[in-house]
């Protein structure tokens, strides 16, 4: 969409695709996680919005311009919000306490593949069909997410047969998600809250600094596209392997480590991007840019997996979507605000200036869970002979 609208829109409208979408994910994440967790019907969830989702698509295969296919795609964005904190939740029940992070580690290298192939085949399809044969290629595969998701099976499925009305819905949707003064316990456990500000300044940071990478790589670094290709490339491919072996941390040394070493690890990937100017050698700059983008793969595969696996630990079950969601609205905040700051700083003085201040948010983001957050994992006690499965 982005380069469908940037053949007849402004850059500007262009980054309108990315905010609207992080809005979207901002603001109805954990409104769906809290349906999810008050019906206690979680794969209808999953298969109401993968639903919906595909189904905002289609209008994509007629409507052109600018304004009509934004709009649809903040259509696109208020269901697929609905998705990932409703199965997140899941994974991290069906890991249980003994291997919730190998659980939600593979569940995000999967992720990670699905990312890499949809940017590869993309590519390939942009210039070979039109743009309403690739949406419909698009809607396709939502399809088949739809088809999939009928088949997962909740390991905390509802326990009563009662359903509430849309009004009682409505009023403990909106008391779960502006609780009083009083209900907020939750958010206090083992430092949360602290970890949600920390994801936002951690996003801020690297959606910020990544909206500005491409042209950084083409005019300041002075790669080729087709380079520039492959080095962009480098993160998601990474992440395949990264989040699986994470997730096998996550169960040995516990999450808070995980989480704080990936948060520094965003503030120093900032750090070589902007150091990445300085060899004379293009060959240099280039090796520079590409270890950037693996450490970038590696700080967060080690954040996401420590961060959904501390999540799944500590809240209580009727709240895990719930809490899910409200992940994704820190991380969509981050992605509202970071690149109009990053690509302000860079506008007014320097990339040099933007991403180094970039970096101080990371490096905050690590202080502020390097103090607060207190490690939620306590190694599980089998019974003899019993695996953690049994």
């Amino acid at each position: 969409m982005s380069v469908y609208i940037g053949q007849v829109g402004t850059p500007f409208a262009v980054s309108l695709v990315f905010t609207v979408y992080w809005f979207g994910l901002m603001v109805f994440s954990p409104v769906a996680g809290a349906i999810a967790d008050v019906t206690g019907r979680r794969r209808g969830v999953l298969v109401g919005t993968a639903l919906c989702s595909t189904l905002a698509i289609l209008p994509l295969t007629v409507v052109d311009g600018v304004w009509g296919p934004l709009a649809f795609r903040g259509l696109f964005a208020v269901f697929a919000a609905g998705f990932l904190p409703v199965m997140l939740a899941i994974v991290s029940e069906r890991g249980g306490d003994a291997a919730r992070g190998q659980s939600l580690g593979f569940f995000n290298s999967t992720q990670a593949v699905g990312f890499t192939l949809a940017q590869f085949f993309a590519g390939v399809l942009l210039g070979l069909v039109a743009p309403w044969a690739l949406y419909l290629v698009v809607a396709a595969v939502s399809a088949v997410v739809v088809l999939a998701a009928v088949f997962v099976a909740d390991p905390t499925p509802p326990t009563t047969t009662d359903r509430p009305t849309l009004a009682e819905l409505g009023r403990e949707v909106k008391h779960r998600l502006l609780p009083a003064p009083e209900d907020r316990a939750h958010l206090e456990s083992h430092g949360l809250k602290w970890l949600y500000v920390a994801v936002l300044l951690r996003n801020m940071t690297v959606l910020g600094t990544s909206s500005l990478l491409p042209i950084y790589l083409l005019g300041e670094i002075g790669v080729s596209a087709f380079v520039m290709g492959i080095l962009l490339a480098i993160n998601p491919a990474a992440q395949m392997l990264f989040m699986y072996l994470f997730g096998y941390v996550a169960d040995a040394a516990g999450r808070k480590p995980l989480v704080v070493y990936g948060m520094a690890a965003a503030g120093v990937h900032a750090l070589i991007v902007t150091a990445a100017v300085v060899p004379a050698s293009l060959f240099v700059r280039a090796a520079v840019v590409a270890l950037a983008f693996l450490l970038l793969a590696a700080a967060y595969s080690s954040e996401t997996t420590g961060t959904y696996a501390f999540i799944g630990d500590i809240a209580p079950e009727a709240r895990e979507s719930e809490l899910m969601g409200l992940h994704s609205t820190a991380r969509g905040f981050g992605g509202v605000i970071g690149p109009p700051l990053i690509g302000g700083l860079a506008t007014l003085f320097s990339y040099e200036v933007a991403f180094v201040s970039g970096s101080l948010l990371a490096f905050t983001a690590t202080a502020l869970v390097a103090r607060f957050l207190v490690e939620s994992y306590r190694t599980p006690v089998s019974p003899a002979g019993a695996s953690p499965e049994d």
